[in-house]
C-alpha cells in the first residue's frame, strides 16, 4: 500500500491516514513535519532538503502514507504510483474540523500555542478557494486531474468505508 493524500487543512488527510493505517506498521508522514524547521512556526526549510526527505522516506519504506496540502511534495512522489487520494469536503467541513482540532504536539508546543493560530487557520482554510498557490484547490484539482495512476476524489466526510480502490470513488 502506497498512499498519496492531499487537501485543505481541516479536510480530514490526517484522520484518513491514521485509519488506513488501521494500527499497522505502515509508515505515515505527514508533510509539515518535512516541510517547516523543527520547533519553529512557518519557517520553511530548504525545498532541496526536503525533496530529498521525501525521496528518503519513499524509497526505505515498502508501503507508506504521505499527507499533506504542499501539490510539489505530493507530486514528487506520484513517481512511485501511489493511489492519490484528493479530498474536498467543502470550506464548511473543514473549518469546523480546524475548531474541533485535537492538540497537535508534533507541530505546536501546547495546546494555547496551536489555539493561538486558530483565526489565521480558518483565514487560510478560507482562502484555499481562491489562492493559486501550491497549497490551493487549483493546484490539487490539477495534480488529481493529471495524475494517471490510482486515484480518488472524496467530497464528503471520510466514511467509514475505505476500501475501494476506484478510480475517482467517493468512500462510502
Amino acid at each position: 500500500m502506497r498512499i498519496a493524500i492531499i487537501g485543505n487543512s481541516g479536510s480530514g488527510k490526517s484522520t484518513l491516514a491514521r485509519k488506513l493505517a488501521n494500527g499497522n506498521t505502515t509508515p505515515i508522514l505527514d508533510l509539515d513535519t518535512v516541510i517547516w524547521e523543527p520547533n519553529q512556526i512557518a519557517i520553511a526549510r530548504d525545498p532541496d532538503k526536503v525533496l530529498a526527505d521525501l525521496e528518503q522516506f519513499c524509497s526505505s519504506h515498502s508501503e507508506w502514507i504521505i499527507e499533506g496540502c504542499y501539490a510539489t511534495c505530493i507530486l514528487a512522489v506520484l513517481r512511485y504510483q501511489p493511489e492519490l487520494i484528493f479530498l474536498e469536503p467543502g470550506k464548511e467541513v473543514c473549518i469546523g474540523n480546524c475548531r474541533n482540532r485535537s492538540w497537535e504536539p508534533h507541530k505546536y508546543a501546547s495546546r494555547a500555542d496551536q489555539d493561538s493560530m486558530l483565526d489565521f487557520l480558518l483565514d487560510w482554510v478560507g482562502d484555499y478557494y481562491r489562492r493559486d498557490d501550491d497549497r490551493s484547490l487549483q493546484a490539487h484539482q490539477a495534480l488529481f486531474d493529471e495524475y494517471r495512476g490510482p486515484k480518488r476524489l472524496v467530497t464528503n466526510s471520510v466514511g467509514a468505508s475505505v476500501h475501494s480502490t476506484r478510480q475517482n470513488a467517493a468512500f462510502r
